[in-house]
């Protein structure tokens, strides 16, 4: 099969402008993510405003943190392309940086607005792995986040679409799309968070805990699949790590939480 099967990852050219559809997939998951947010905030009784001047804090700044963690990662090579450095449409947005990024932003804008961190990250939580789910094409649209060599036949055989089985042709080998498991697991757990907040007795803060478990947990068997990790040794995979550390400290978190009554709260309120 030829190349000429890969889809352009440019989806408008407006003379010397490139709109990538890179770009444009990461910006439909914020929008639907904050839909998501909006409608929930409002049904608990918040201004769905306020979800909105938090996108455009909380946007920006986890795409630079998400940058930097990469550039610093991939330093070896922005080193000596530093020209690339502000080349986001090319991938290169850790997920990892992103979430760190969302963090402190929900830390600093909870405190400014007076309201509860714990709340405002439980009801944005759906939004952020669907956020994620959907991210994931724009990876899908650049060839990359794949994982290593496979065949035809055995993509054929998940009842893959031919559009996806080609785009995973790359300079003449199949690959794994780990791009669409991690996507699948993201609305796996969208589903999960969506069910639990209505049929289980969570307490503020554990609704964004469960996501932080869920999503590390998927990260950390499809991160072992991709070829194109960030590494921290030879053998040791920087997302990897990150997902232990996180699953533990989120479990740690909701144990403390409870025990010591800061979790009285529950769900909502």
């Amino acid at each position: 099969m030829a190349d000429i099967t890969r889809l352009d990852p440019v989806a408008i050219q407006l003379g010397p402008i490139a709109v990538h559809w890179y770009g444009l997939i990461l910006g439909t998951g914020a929008l639907v993510g904050l839909l998501l947010a909006r409608r929930e905030g409002k049904r608990l009784g918040l201004d769905p405003d306020l979800f909105l001047d938090l996108v455009m804090y909380g946007v920006p700044i986890s795409i630079l943190f998400a940058r930097l963690y990469y550039v610093t990662f991939e330093w070896d090579y922005y080193r000596d392309h530093p020209g690339d450095i502000l080349a986001v449409w090319k991938g290169g947005l850790a997920i990892h940086g992103a979430l760190i990024g969302a963090i402190l932003t929900g830390v600093f804008f909870a405190r400014f607005k007076k309201i509860s961190f714990w709340r405002l990250a439980d009801i944005c939580a759906p939004g952020i792995i669907v956020g994620q789910a959907i991210g994931r094409w724009g990876n899908f649209m650049n060839q990359e986040a794949h994982g290593g060599p496979t065949t035809r036949e055995f993509l054929e055989s998940l009842n893959l679409p031919e559009f996806i089985i080609n785009q995973m042709y790359i300079n003449g080998t199949y690959y794994h799309p780990t791009f669409l498991y991690e996507s699948l697991w993201n609305l796996a757990g969208l589903v999960l968070l969506l069910v639990i907040r209505r049929k289980l007795p969570l307490r503020r803060g554990e609704l964004f805990l469960t996501y932080i478990m869920w999503y590390s947990l998927g990260r950390f068997f499809i991160e072992g699949m991709r070829t194109d990790s960030l590494m921290l040794t030879e053998t040791l995979r920087i997302a990897q790590v990150i997902s232990i550390v996180l699953i533990v400290l989120a479990l740690v978190l909701w144990v403390v939480r409870r025990k010591l009554g800061y979790a009285k709260v529950k769900y909502g309120e």
